[in-house]
């Protein structure tokens, strides 16, 4: 049964106390990034820094989650450790359903613990349990000590937790989902370690009707069909590490720190070379009948006698760009290696791949010296990378602390600025040209996702400036919209605006479902309205030297391009600014 209002649990880890509030907007905000956007605005404070213990962290879902498969991300949203203003990241696994069958909304969590602690929560209790000896120990020893200490059924169960590296308070500290999942980006696992909180388990305990419109089952079989078709497909079988090959062949891939864009010793890395070396199975979000999460394994020996440990590592194209290509490492199953380390840390991968990267051109500069970095780091040296990853997470030494703030935190303290890898956070893994460049600086998440602004760079030949600006802000809005449903944004395609609407109409939002344009429009403008009032200045934000570097398969970047791209870009989100137009209509 549908409601119009949200369900949402607030839960004070101070007073140790939580309640469920009822809130108006769905027929403004839908769910997803536009619930989390209105409860910031309901519980955030702008002006205080992010590690304000009153400074919520937001979990929310959409009004399609269970009623339709691929609807399985929860968005989590704080101010962010990166650069203090208001952020979001996205995670799938079994959170939006267990959140749905909790019969809740959103969650969120105000307050410190005074010892660290683990909420557990379900459709009716709320349990905040002291767990202090759980502090320290990495992500997988958590899962693990989390499942035993607190008893709760297995069934729409999610266990998200955070590793040392958050507990550190790290920029770059993600928070674990399931084991393969992640809010990686942005900070948030040093939110939760801001607070105390190792973990949050949520059950999803309790159970909601079907939409009772005959429509529904043979809408649901067109969907179904339509997500497991042969456009689908591809997710499922070498996945998104296809990409190694196809960027590396059109030079546009980022290797050795962005310093160059191709490399034949990437086809040892290649998905292809993924997955007939080191797969092991696929997985799927709950709820996904594509099964995209690829896990490969990687052997440990423990003892002399050839004896092994085998343990399971999911992969997909950014984590092998961060600390495969990005690295030089050459090596399927040392990637993976690496991989494991940062996800034991609770570190979010690409972050960290991309600072290491750094880290290692500045010692070649001889900026930094191995008594800051412990061990030698060599471009292609995946030993001493395993042990840099595990000094990031835990913060061994001075230099550890400041790299895990982020690359140009680092480059301001020690120099190399010009080769700092860095689009407002650790670059993602495309070297696509200047609209993409553009697009992940300014961006609201400065996420390759935020827009298609690497795929624009591919497509397009033009130069003109207006089109690629209103392409990147059109393509915001309608991405905003499909996280706002929280739909997995590898659907895009499928779910359309007119198979959104059919969607939200047989489910029974008939608003939402005849005015998706005006409904985008306002969570697009509510969004930077949060990362205004928290500082954002676009303006400020300046793309190292080494982006204007590099050559693609189109040729030499086009510096006078980009300058005016992120020019008249700026100007165009600063159209979402509160104030900006304030001014204007004074003016006018």
């Amino acid at each position: 049964m549908i409601r119009d209002n949200f369900r949402v649990l607030l839960v004070d880890l101070a007073t140790r106390r939580g309640k469920v509030e009822t809130l108006d907007g769905r027929d403004t905000v839908v769910g997803g990034s536009g619930l989390a956007a209105l409860l910031f605005t309901r519980y955030g404070h702008p002006a205080r820094s992010w590690r304000d213990p009153d400074q919520p962290l937001i979990f929310t879902i959409g009004p399609l989650t269970g009623y339709f498969p691929l609807m399985s991300k929860t968005v989590c949203a704080f101010k962010s450790p990166y650069h203090d203003q208001y952020a979001e990241s996205h995670g799938g696994g079994r959170s939006a359903l267990a959140l749905r069958f909790a019969d809740l909304d959103a969650l969120v969590v105000v307050g410190r613990a005074e010892k660290p602690s683990c909420i557990a929560i379900g459709s009716r209790d709320l349990v905040i349990k002291e767990l202090p000896f759980v502090w320290g120990k990495n992500v997988f020893e958590t899962g693990k000590m989390v499942r035993s200490l607190v008893k709760r059924g297995g069934g729409h169960r999610t266990i998200m937790r955070i590793g040392p590296a958050g507990e550190n308070l790290s920029a770059i500290a993600g928070i674990n989902v399931d084991t393969y999942r992640h809010f990686g980006r942005l900070g948030g696992g040093a939110v939760m370690g801001s607070k105390n909180l190792k973990a949050i388990v949520i059950e999803g305990d309790s159970s909601f009707k079907i939409p009772e419109s005959k429509d529904y089952p043979s809408l649901f079989e067109e969907v179904y069909t339509k997500l497991t078709g042969k456009d689908m497909m591809k997710y499922h079988d070498i996945g998104t590490p296809i990409n190694m090959a196809v960027l590396n062949e059109l030079m546009m891939l980022p290797i050795r720190n962005l310093q160059r864009t191709t490399d034949q010793g990437m086809a040892g890395i290649s998905g292809e070379k993924f997955a007939d070396d080191v797969l092991l199975r696929n997985g799927a979000c709950a709820g996904c009948p594509v099964g995209c999460i690829h896990i490969g394994f990687v052997r440990e020996r423990f003892q002399k006698e050839h004896r092994y440990i085998y343990r399971q590592v999911s992969y997909d194209h950014e984590p092998i760009f961060a600390v495969g290509a990005m690295l030089s490492v050459e090596n399927p199953f040392e990637v993976l290696a690496i991989i494991d380390i940062s996800e034991k840390m609770g570190l979010d991968v690409m972050s960290a791949g991309v600072a290491l990267a750094w880290a290692t051109e500045a010692t070649e500069k001889r900026i930094i010296s191995k008594s800051e970095t412990v061990v030698p780091l060599s471009f292609g040296d995946s030993e001493g990378y395993k042990q840099a990853m595990l000094n990031l997470g835990m913060g061994t030494n001075e230099f550890y602390r400041i790299l895990a703030q982020g690359t140009l935190k680092a480059a301001e303290h020690y120099g190399g600025q010009d080769y700092a890898c860095v689009l407002g956070q650790e670059m993602a893994g495309y070297a696509t040209g200047e609209v993409y460049f553009a697009s992940q600086a300014l961006g609201f998440r400065h996420s390759h996702l935020d827009s298609g602004g690497y795929s624009y760079d591919q497509k397009e030949t033009s130069k003109d400036v207006a089109k690629a600006v209103d392409s990147l802000i059109k393509d915001e809005q309608d991405r905003v919209l499909l996280t706002s449903m929280v739909a997995c944004l590898f659907a895009r395609g499928v779910y359309t605006d007119e198979l959104l609407a059919s969607c939200l109409k047989v489910v029974g939002y008939d608003y939402l479902a005849g005015n998706l344009e005006s409904v985008s429009l306002n969570i697009q403008g509510l969004r930077w309205k949060n990362r205004f009032a928290t500082g954002f200045a676009p303006e400020k934000l300046s793309i190292p030297k080494r982006f204007y570097e590099i050559t693609t398969a189109k040729g030499p970047l086009d510096g006078a391009f980009l300058d005016t791209l992120k020019t008249e870009y700026c100007k165009a989100i600063r159209g979402f600014d509160p104030d900006t137009r304030k001014s204007e209509d004074q003016a006018s």
